[in-house]
């Protein structure tokens, strides 16, 4: 028996120096015992290999039991280590958000009400607005703190991934104790914390063609923070078929770019401006790239004003046109954009044309 916990000593010794993952050095310990076990109950009595190996099957067999009850209580603590950082992420209980405004809520968004442009409506349909941002990273961040503060009344955040350290150059929200938690809990736990009027429904996943429909029709208005073509196209074709509107940003390195692409209000959708995602190297991520910190925290607060304006009906949001910063040099401009009748998604079809499809 000691030769045996020796040679899985020496197994994980090894693998710890070659850097194998924990979870393969594990199955090779796991080959170790099935290979010890079948000793013990296919040789017999008196073999050399049985004597080497501790002679007797119901002691590993016995062994093998308490490794089992020793994994699954493991995993049990695990689950209920999550199920608590979910709650504890959650914050506050919600707070009632039908009626009047409280004292508490009409002095918190006192410079919102006093503008010609929102006033107390603009401020109700926020409260009522119902948003849906993809992505808790460097867009999603600062979209998600400022429309929290401004009183969203529900917002929806989907993300499969959990906050790393090379994140905290630029996702504000998230922070060093976050390390390792889920984006979304994370987002939800700040998003709360600012403020206790908004209700906050992480979902921790990442979206597909399955379940985006289903989702989108439960939200007014759509915000893409993403950072890879496959899903930013998967939004604007769901988008699109849910007729919402869809606010989409993208950066990289000291420039950015977002745009409201809304063809049920006549304009082009997102397909329209990019027919194809770029070629391979073409349009590198960030992390391939770099990006400058402060630069999501400009275009992510950008598409929470559009948002604003969206839901609010104030000014003039970016449908038919690009609005590109260029942080380097500090400069804006902006681009008109135009449908295109061969579009795959929207066809190019007029407002009219596009409600009634």
């Amino acid at each position: 028996m000691i030769v045996v916990f020796a040679m899985a000593a020496a197994l994980w010794g090894i693998g710890i120096a070659m850097n194998v993952p924990r979870r393969a050095r594990l199955y090779m310990i796991g080959l170790l015992y099935t290979g010890v076990l079948f000793i013990q109950i296919a040789l017999p009595l008196g073999h050399p290999l049985r004597m080497a190996t501790g002679q007797s099957a119901a002691l590993w067999i016995f062994i093998g039991v308490f490794a089992v009850i020793a994994v699954v209580y493991g995993r049990i603590i695990k689950l209920l280590k999550d199920r608590a950082s979910e709650k504890s992420a959650s914050g506050a209980a919600p707070v009632t958000r039908n009626g009047a405004f409280s004292g508490t809520e009409l002095e918190r968004y006192a410079r919102h009400i006093v503008m010609r442009e929102i006033g107390g409506p603009g401020q109700k349909a926020l409260r009522n607005a119902r948003i849906l941002v993809v992505g808790a990273g460097g867009l999603g961040s600062p979209a998600l703190q400022y429309l929290a503060a401004a009183g969203v009344g529900t917002i929806g955040v989907i993300d499969s991934d959990v906050v790393e350290n090379a994140n905290l150059q630029r996702q504000v929200i998230h922070r060093d104790a976050d390390i390792g938690m889920p984006k979304v809990f994370s987002a939800q736990a700040a998003m709360v914390a600012q403020n206790p009027y908004v209700e906050v429904l992480p979902y921790h996943r990442r979206l597909s063609e399955e379940i985006a429909a289903d989702l989108f029709k439960d939200f007014h208005l759509i915000l893409d923070g993403t950072d890879n073509a496959e899903t930013r196209y998967l939004v604007n074709r769901l988008a699109v078929a849910t007729k919402r509107p869809l606010i989409s940003g993208a950066l990289t390195q000291w420039e950015g770019q977002l745009s409201v692409f809304d063809p049920a209000s006549g304009t082009p959708c997102y397909q329209c401006v990019f027919p194809h995602a770029a070629a391979p190297g073409l349009a590198p991520s960030c992390a391939e790239a770099g990006v400058i910190g402060p630069l999501p925290g400009v275009i992510g607060s950008m598409m929470a004003l559009e948002a604003i304006k969206v839901i609010t009906g104030a000014g003039q949001p970016l449908r038919a046109e690009m609005l590109i910063y260029d942080g380097l040099w500090g400069e804006t401009r902006k681009i008109a954009l135009k449908s295109r009748k061969d579009c795959p998604v929207c066809g190019g079809k007029s407002g009219a044309e596009f409600a009634q499809s």
